[in-house]
């Protein structure tokens, strides 16, 4: 439980009540408190009592006494749904002068619990709700329809060979049933890891998961294209889905691309079975995608991506079979921000990348040719022409690039921040002094020592771009989250 003070709204409709536990009588914690907890009422120095409406009932003592018990009904101001009382005693003759309605006129407050529930900025501390909901059946059904998000222990946010041999948790049909039958408001849902996973246990979400708009399948073997035709018919609201490593084929995808028209994006990184038509699919029926990788996907030359839309800012194509003509279909869109293509070496890439500075990928901010041997100048050359906007370039690797690639690009690239140029082997002295004297924005530069780079070179590019950091460090992967694509705009 945190320490912060706790404060109430009317269990009924929610009304603030300015009720908090600082202000509850716990001097007297023992015996008679856990008596009165167990009787479902809790005491309180004071309350703000323009928050409820009052009904007075007043109980007379001997005349003798000169005074009366006075007992108020504590009703909440909105519905009307009584919430406790307040107690105090007033110096004044049974029948004559009316009860002081005053906060000061009262001793203590008592408050039934099953009347009041913690307010909403508090219910979003993780583990006071939970510990809330082990207080009583109202608190547990308040946390159960706060819940939003779901994760099993099995889960992994990044997958790798270790969380790969992590123990994963079987999730059966039944546990699946509890699980959205019990939390029926959850928006992000994460099955990742969990390879014993089956079509049948998605079943439920038909009934159960229309608010669903996040949805991770990553490594679970078992699902299939029926598995995930069940979870487009169930979940017409999904925004985002990953199926990294799931054996589906372009049928699974027809099913998304049918149901599900609000998916913005889609992973689909060593699915090994899909082809270019099934990105197809995909790309003609959801018309808001935005982000899409496709990771070592064997089977696609990218030619499905021909008329994308332009909502589609985002594409990961690493270690695909792309083809030159899938290139011209990936930028096709027109509205392309961040491209990977790292790992193309095939010979008929030699020119085949300059489709990408023809003017459709204008916009382009971030792209990766790492591991690109064979691209040459004339690719760098239209690239840097045709892409003003490019703020972060890894060329890693790219050992076809030559002077005069290096010197488009200082003399093009007028707003590049970081440059990648790793293990250039063509990279030379010339090189190093047309990036100097060009790329008047560049922050960083990712280098590393080679034989055709003298310490003369290095030492002046720092004495001129004294602004500039080089980091004689190697990034394997760049871009942005893709759960924020638009944070930089």
């Amino acid at each position: 439980m945190s320490r912060a003070a706790v404060s109430y709204s009317c269990g009924s409709c929610g009304y603030p009540l300015n009720l908090t536990s600082s202000d509850r009588i716990a001097s007297g914690i023992g015996s008679e408190y856990r008596k009165s907890i167990k009787n479902g009422l809790i005491s309180f120095l004071s309350v703000d009592l323009s928050r409820f409406t009052q009904v007075d009932e007043v109980h007379c003592f001997p005349v003798s006494w000169g005074r009366y018990r006075l007992k108020t009904k504590l009703l909440c101001r909105k519905c009307g749904v009584h919430i406790g009382y307040g107690y105090g005693d007033a110096p004044a003759l049974c029948g004559f002068d009316s009860p002081n309605s005053s906060s000061a006129a009262y001793k203590k407050f008592t408050v039934k619990i099953r009347a009041v529930q913690p307010s909403e900025d508090f219910l979003d501390c993780r583990t006071d709700r939970e510990s809330f909901g082990l207080t009583c059946h109202r608190w547990l059904n308040i946390q159960n329809l706060k819940r939003r998000s779901l994760q099993f222990p099995c889960s992994f946010g990044i997958v790798g060979p270790s969380s790969l041999s992590q123990s994963c948790t079987d999730i059966s049909s039944f546990h699946l049933y509890r699980i959205l039958t019990r939390f029926q408001h959850l928006e992000y849902l994460s099955f990742s890891g969990c390879t014993e996973l089956t079509d049948s246990a998605l079943n439920y979400l038909k009934p159960y998961g229309s608010r669903l708009q996040t949805l991770c399948l990553d490594c679970c073997f078992r699902i299939s294209d029926h598995g995930i035709s069940l979870v487009g018919d169930g979940c017409p609201s999904l925004t985002t889905i990953s199926l990294y490593r799931c054996n589906i084929t372009d049928t699974g995808l027809e099913a998304l691309a049918n149901t599900c028209l609000a998916l913005r994006r889609v992973n689909l990184a060593y699915c090994p079975h899909i082809s270019d038509s099934g990105l197809r699919a995909l790309s003609q029926g959801c018309c808001e995608l935005q982000a899409i990788k496709i990771s070592s996907c064997r089977g696609v030359s990218g030619v499905g991506l021909r008329s994308c839309s332009s909502t589609l800012v985002y594409i990961d194509a690493e270690c695909c079979n792309l083809k030159p003509e899938g290139i011209m279909a990936i930028v096709s869109g027109g509205g392309l921000k961040f491209l990977n293509i790292a790992g193309l070496s095939c010979s008929n890439f030699r020119n085949g990348l300059e489709a990408i500075g023809n003017g459709f990928a204008a916009g382009l901010k971030i792209l990766s040719l790492r591991m690109c041997r064979s691209v040459t100048d004339a690719s760098i050359v239209a690239i840097a022409k045709g892409c003003p906007q490019l703020r972060e370039w890894n060329l890693a690797l790219c050992h076809e690039v030559r002077i005069l690639g290096w010197a488009s690009i200082g003399s093009n690239c007028h707003n590049l921040e970081k440059l990648h140029v790793n293990r250039c082997r063509n990279l030379c002295d010339q090189g190093l002094q047309a990036l100097r004297e060009g790329c008047k924005r560049l922050s960083v530069l990712y280098m590393n020592r080679n034989g055709w780079i003298s310490d003369t070179a290095v030492e002046l590019f720092k004495l001129y771009r004294c602004n500039v950091k080089i980091k004689f460090e190697e990034v394997m992967s760049i871009g942005p989250n893709w759960d924020n694509l638009y944070d930089d705009e």
